[in-house]
């Protein structure tokens, strides 16, 4: 996520979803994509099913699903981290063997030395989605989101000494790096270069070979890469382990539901200021190897395995207010998808556009969360605020 705030108070969500206003404006919409489109509402069976709680008695949740589809993902990015640090090891080995002398290290060794890159840049693309996909919960949970201002949210004490990371970075020469920014942000800047105080100076690899030097075509700092591998899969470790030991409740469910959806215009701020829309002129270093629009599809494809936990519980108390949730969840999903097939399509959006998409999007979502506020209200499951 690399939000700033993790928590946003209850009480906005609910207001939200009376009067749908957003922050952002929404005066010369573009004609072409100007609005979130609303499509049908497919079938909600495919995310009951990952829940678990296709069998649920209705009236009473199911989390078990909601567990299960955690800890997968939490094994699954504990392997990224474990495979991330052994080739960061591997690379820092080869760049110590001609003492950090990068020149000198692709010189020598070109075609390993791109294997290498390309290998580590492929797993960070990977360990993305495993993230993403689960952040709903990570970050929603009280007793788990420490781990989401870690690895995805948290930004460094320079930038924001509010909401920084708790952790200062031990680098393998012994630098300190005070609160330096969450690791995921840390690796990508490191493996695509959008750092340049992370990568080697006075070198340009063609690491794919092709006779031009293009975006991500780097050499990471061995002595940063390798650090924040360090920390990286020492936290994703922890995570798992947390994971394992959770025992979801009601109010832990719909607290991550009502935190999570209204998000999306932190999401679409950052996609208007990412390469992605703002080309070379990104003022966003994150968000560069993969678009914000699929984070935003696999984080909301977790929260529908969350909202599909709750569904039956949600039923119990109003039948037609349970389906028009999961409609509306799987509508704004499907909306945002299309956006992202458009994007991978060879579509370029402007910033205006992702200024108007986003505020429609912040509202249908706000709108959502409000909804599931009342709801839990009226079955007396408390929030975490």
């Amino acid at each position: 996520m690399r939000l700033s705030v993790l928590l946003v108070p209850i009480a906005i969500a609910i207001a939200a979803a009376g009067c749908g206003e957003d922050r952002r404006g929404t005066d010369d919409a573009p004609s072409t994509s100007a609005a979130v489109t609303t499509a049908a509402a497919p079938s909600t069976a495919a995310a009951t099913e990952a829940a678990g709680s296709s069998g649920a008695v209705a009236g009473a949740s199911d989390l078990t699903g909601v567990k299960t589809y955690l800890t997968d993902h939490t094994a699954a990015l504990a392997a990224s981290g474990a495979r991330l640090l052994t080739d960061s090891q591997a690379y820092y080995d080869a760049a110590k063997a001609v003492d950090f002398d990068y020149s000198k290290l692709w010189a020598d060794q070109p075609e390993e030395v791109a294997a290498m890159v390309t290998g580590m840049q492929e797993t960070y693309r990977g360990s993305n989605p495993q993230y993403e996909q689960m952040e709903g919960v990570v970050a929603g949970v009280p007793s788990l989101s420490r781990f989401d201002v870690i690895l995805d949210a948290g930004a460094s004490a320079a930038d924001d000494p509010e909401n920084a990371v708790p952790f200062d970075l031990t680098l393998p020469d012994g630098t300190v790096l005070e609160k330096p920014g969450n690791l995921f942000y840390l690796a990508e800047t490191s493996l695509f270069g959008t750092r340049d105080d992370f990568v080697a100076k006075d070198v340009q690899p063609d690491l794919d070979g092709d006779g031009t030097v293009e975006f991500g075509e780097v050499l990471p700092d061995a002595n940063v890469l390798l650090g924040t591998a360090q920390a990286f899969d020492g936290y994703a470790k922890e995570l798992q382990a947390s994971a394992a030991a959770w025992e979801p409740n009601d109010a832990d469910a719909f607290t991550a539901l009502v935190v999570m959806i209204p998000t999306m215009n932190e999401y679409f701020e950052s996609w208007r200021n990412s390469r992605f829309v703002a080309g070379d002129a990104a003022t966003e270093q994150a968000f560069a190897a993969t678009s914000r629009l699929s984070d935003i599809t696999d984080i909301l494809s977790g929260l529908e395995v969350v909202y599909a936990g709750v569904q039956p519980k949600v039923a119990g108390a109003d039948a037609a207010q349970a389906e028009q949730i999961g409609s509306g969840l799987a509508q704004l999903q499907d909306s945002i998808e299309a956006l992202r097939d458009e994007e991978a399509g060879g579509k370029t959006f402007q910033p205006q556009e992702a200024d108007t998409l986003g505020a429609d999007a912040q509202a249908r979502a706000s709108a959502i969360a409000g909804q599931i506020s009342q709801v839990a209200a009226s079955l007396g499951v408390e929030l975490a605020a």
